[in-house]
């Protein structure tokens, strides 16, 4: 496979050296935490910033994945790319790559993803933890850019699959707030309609204790276009309270 360098980041990198697989997979770096093992592999994130610019650079060695599409397994590097690719496609606001590639070296598979960090966001699990220190105004925005950033997904027919408060990212702007995505390795396609779209929606409620249920009514509005006392998202809300009570009971 053919590496990946984004036009927009080929400049900056090659003035440091670091438009390789070979030069990004040397450079020594502190990791951010400790580094995830599995089968014998292992996977690692590091910071690195160039000119004022932030980078998050993640190296596996044998750190694969298994489906049915790839019984032998690829790096999960791979799939992770591949979704922010379909993403971009897409327009669905989510974490962008710089860098992507792979190589099998002396038996060991190795890949490296490169993107871009997201300095100036904060992660809604941060925001929830000061939700009782935030205005009225600030909530309404928080839960509108949850709700659209949810509609604009399951509108293109995909399903986050970890669609949690600790890879939602927003900012604040001028009349609310942007959000988008990180963390797509478990992406996959929409495929069960409504079913599929309460099993991604529910995880985030209920990671989301500082909602009130009128909370979770103005992102369920925005979600389904609909006023918040309206029959379908009385509806909504019903699916996934019941869901999260069965989640919750096993």
């Amino acid at each position: 496979m053919t590496d990946f360098l984004a036009a927009q980041d080929r400049a900056l990198l090659e003035r440091h050296g670091l438009d390789s697989f070979d030069a990004l997979w040397a450079k020594q770096l502190e990791a951010v935490d400790e580094p995830n093992t599995d089968g014998g592999g292992w996977s690692s994130v590091y910071r690195l910033d160039l000119e004022g610019h932030g980078y998050y650079l993640k190296r596996q060695s044998n750190y694969l994945t298994r489906t049915l599409h790839r019984p032998f397994g690829e790096p999960s590097f791979a799939r992770e790319f591949r979704n922010i690719s379909r993403y971009q496609q897409l327009g669905i606001p989510a974490l962008q790559a710089a860098f992507f590639g792979e190589r099998k070296v002396a038996g060991e598979t190795r890949a490296i993803l490169l993107t871009r960090a997201l300095d100036g966001w904060n992660d809604l699990d941060s925001l929830l933890q000061q939700w009782a220190q935030l205005s009225p105004d600030q909530h309404a925005a928080i839960l509108r850019a949850c709700g659209l950033l949810a509609r604009q997904l399951h509108a293109v027919r995909q399903v986050h699959g970890c669609f949690y408060p600790k890879h939602i990212f927003l900012r604040a702007t001028g009349d609310g707030y942007q959000a988008q995505l990180i963390d797509l390795e478990k992406t996959r396609p929409l495929l069960f309609g409504q079913r599929d779209r309460v099993k991604d929606l529910e995880p985030l409620l209920r990671r989301a204790p500082a909602w009130s249920e009128s909370d979770v009514r103005a992102l369920l509005a925005t979600y389904l276009d609909q006023p918040q006392d309206s029959s379908l998202v009385d509806a909504w809300l019903n699916r996934l309270s019941a869901r999260r009570s069965h989640k919750e009971t096993r």
